[in-house]
């Protein structure tokens, strides 16, 4: 994917849906800081995470099928091995409520998963910092 194909995601999402998002016990983390900068800059932000109640004011998500919205972007902090298990979830979701783009944080990739999103028409971007991309190229809002 290119630098132009990125900054067009990131200037054409709204809602971010964060899978494996911390909350304010955890603020030091980047699963916490990342989507507290997105935020920041005008993006709504849905957290996905059995394990907590809410984050940033905004309630958390369980699984993503228990999503109120098709987000633009899935943000996603999980260790590498557990992409594969992600992209399943992914894909079990009806075809009308996948995300456009699955966004894999920095340091996070997986060449097979990727692929099987790709090839069920997602974009994926991994090993990038959704964070730096939304601070560079949306003001504050």
């Amino acid at each position: 994917m290119t630098e132009v194909e990125i900054e067009q995601i990131v200037l054409g999402a709204k809602t971010v849906a964060v899978y494996g998002m911390r909350d304010e016990t955890h603020a030091e983390t980047a699963a916490y800081r990342i989507p507290q900068v997105v935020q920041s800059r005008g993006y709504k932000i849905y957290p996905v995470n059995p394990k907590i109640q809410s984050s940033l004011g905004e309630k958390a998500f369980a699984k993503l099928e228990d999503l109120p919205v098709v987000p633009d972007i899935l943000d996603v902090f999980r260790r590498p091995e557990f992409i594969p298990a992600l992209a399943d979830e992914v894909l079990a979701l009806p075809a009308e409520k996948r995300p456009k783009t699955v966004w894999l944080q920095s340091g996070i990739t997986h060449p097979e998963a990727e692929a099987k999103l790709v090839a069920a028409g997602m974009k994926v971007v991994s090993d990038r910092c959704l964070g730096v991309y939304v601070a560079r190229l949306k003001p504050k809002s």
